[in-house]
């Protein structure tokens, strides 16, 4: 039997989870829609040729008798009404991120999560899914490179918007790198620091750009971030692990080498979408799976917590320009 989604939000990442999981994925069927705007999660519904109801809000889809897990995908600010609100239904909830805009929203949902006594969150953190980044684990969890002593990162974007500020850097950028380093190494931070280089002439005037995040972890792991926003030349995600015997490096998007024109040359990628659409599917795959498997897995609620705290510790960094402590509580039994 296929699993009943209802979903909370039509925009792109809305959309592109309602024809994914339509079209592309086992075992599900959207039955249910909302959005802030009726008119056009109606309109989502029609162009998919989907069998499935418009609700007037997000508490009236999450009731629906046969809605039996939830997608979140609406405004970031409302994530965290829908998520406790799909927890006091006793429903699994997919979340993208943010799990809530701030650290004590987070923590509110870990809360009621662990009074419900099961897990039912997944957050939509889609890297720990991707294969390169799947494969880098597997060398760092084999010894294969000793211990992790540093890793040398960077998330470059070809440009954004002038709505872009030097916060989102963090809220909205290195979000992905928080969760997915502490994932690679099964380690939490204890401080952070962010520098700022010389500014690139191609970002907004309010904007600063690029960013350099300095963080280290509880096994003493140091892990430096550039962040470039306007890099111009494409959109380009590196991670290279040093270690005591060996160096690990994410590889490459699989791309077509070209010999032409006295060149030899491999494309870049210039669009996020492009480089993760394969672990879009996967990691929704895994919810849908897991649901039907009576077991949620995947990013919980507490790593959407532990992001949060140092994303909070990150932009307090920012602004200060010295070290911060990132303050995590102990993590609570339920999470493992």
């Amino acid at each position: 039997m296929s699993l009943k989604l209802g979903v909370i939000g039509t925009g792109a990442i809305g959309q592109d989870h309602i024809r994914r999981c339509s079209q592309t994925l086992l075992n599900s069927q959207v039955v249910a829609v909302t959005d802030i705007n009726l008119q056009q999660a109606a309109k989502v519904v029609a162009d998919l040729k989907l069998t499935a109801e418009v609700y007037p809000d997000g508490h009236a889809l999450i009731k629906a008798p046969d809605v039996e897990a939830i997608l979140v995908t609406s405004w970031g600010p409302s994530h965290e009404e829908f998520v406790l609100a799909a927890i006091a239904a006793g429903k699994p909830v997919f979340c993208e991120k943010p799990l809530a805009v701030t650290a004590e929203g987070c923590r509110k949902i870990v809360e009621a999560e662990v009074a419900h006594g099961k897990r039912l969150v997944q957050v939509g953190f889609m890297r720990p899914y991707d294969e390169g980044y799947r494969a880098l684990k597997a060398v760092i969890d084999s010894g294969q490179i000793g211990e992790p002593l540093m890793l040398h990162c960077a998330h470059r974007n070809p440009s954004v918007g002038e709505n872009y500020k030097t916060d989102m850097a963090i809220t909205d950028t290195l979000i992905h790198e928080l969760d997915v380093l502490r994932w690679l190494l099964a380690d939490d931070y204890v401080s952070v620091q962010v520098v700022f280089p010389r500014k690139t002439s191609k970002a907004h005037a309010h904007l600063k750009d690029p960013q350099i995040v300095l963080l280290e972890t509880a096994r003493g792991t140091r892990i430096d971030v550039e962040v470039f926003v306007n890099c111009q030349y494409g959109y380009d995600i590196q991670c290279e692990v040093v270690g005591e015997t060996g160096i690990a490096k994410l590889p490459e998007p699989s791309q077509v080498q070209l010999r032409s024109g006295a060149k030899l040359s491999n494309a870049i990628l210039m669009d996020w979408k492009d480089r993760f659409i394969a672990a879009y599917d996967v990691e929704l795959q895994a919810f849908i799976d897991g649901v039907r498997a009576g077991q949620v897995g995947g990013p919980s609620a507490w790593d959407g917590f532990a992001a949060a705290v140092a994303a909070d510790a990150c932009v307090q960094a920012q602004q200060s320009g010295q070290i911060v402590r990132v303050e995590l509580p102990e993590r609570p039994r339920f999470y493992g």
